[in-house]
């Protein structure tokens, strides 16, 4: 058994959290579950990450769930709602986290990978990259958020076909249906791809794109009353702030903006 089931890194102001059971293409167990609260939480309480890098070692993202643990009599009944009940305390804390995660996806993102992968913001995947709503193949319904999110970013009628037939959906298409960013060529080019967008958000304002994730990601629960009273409080916080003081300075005075993203 792997003792670091999840690596976490920290350079230039880019976290990366690594699942790190290649001999298993980094399926989720119980070790990994602790494990990745914690790495979700270090990233949100460290001032010095402005981006964050979601990807697994070895040539996969992350297959899913651990199989051979779904045969463990004793995570039956209560004990297993438990279980899910601790997923669902920090899952939504990576999906929330206010600031930008990419998921660098190589290989399977199957089942409870899907999940991972859509709780990004941006989903860069190299060629060999196949999403999968895998659970209808064992007479399970998608977890880990999934019948949240798919419908949200492949429209309702799509998620319907991905999780009733649970098929295998190749990277283009995936690109197509928008649960893909950007397609790169192979494992070292999507490294390169996920730390180069994740240093353009070095010089942006993390509080202003934390506080705008924030409310996007209640737009669709929200009524429009309900985002725009929450606009407004975020604006005043973001207008009081250093950033902007600055940020208008430089723009009166002809300097050049710290972001600027087409120039970058």
């Amino acid at each position: 058994m792997n003792a670091f089931p999840v690596l976490t890194s920290v350079q230039d102001g880019i976290g990366t959290i690594t699942l790190n059971r290649p001999e298993a293409r980094n399926a989720l167990n119980q070790a990994m579950r602790p494990a990745l609260a914690a790495a979700v939480a270090q990233m949100r309480d460290d001032a010095s990450v402005h981006a964050v890098i979601l990807t697994g070692a070895g040539g996969a993202f992350c297959s899913g769930g651990d199989i051979s643990a779904m045969l463990d009599a004793s995570r039956a009944g209560l004990a297993f709602r438990a279980g899910m009940r601790e997923l669902h305390q920090w899952f939504p804390e990576l999906v929330n986290l206010e600031k930008p995660v990419i998921a660098a996806v190589d290989g399977p993102a199957f089942g409870a990978g899907l999940s991972l992968a859509l709780a990004a913001d941006f989903v860069l995947a190299t060629r060999r990259a196949k999403f999968c709503a895998v659970f209808g193949r064992i007479g399970l319904v998608p977890d880990l958020g999934a019948l949240h999110l798919l419908p949200r970013i492949v429209g309702l009628q799509k998620a319907k076909e991905l999780v009733f037939s649970a098929r295998t959906v190749e990277v283009e298409e995936a690109r197509q249906l928008g649960m893909v960013y950007e397609v790169v060529e192979d494992g070292a080019a999507l490294t390169e791809a996920a730390q180069a967008l994740a240093r353009r958000f070095g010089q942006a304002s993390t509080a202003a794109i934390g506080m705008a994730k924030t409310i996007m990601n209640q737009s669709f629960e929200s009524d429009a009353r309900t985002i725009a009273e929450m606009e407004s409080y975020a604006q005043t916080l973001c207008r009081g702030s250093s950033y902007h003081q600055e940020a208008v300075r430089r723009f009166k005075d002809k300097q050049p903006l710290r972001f600027d993203w087409d120039k970058a």
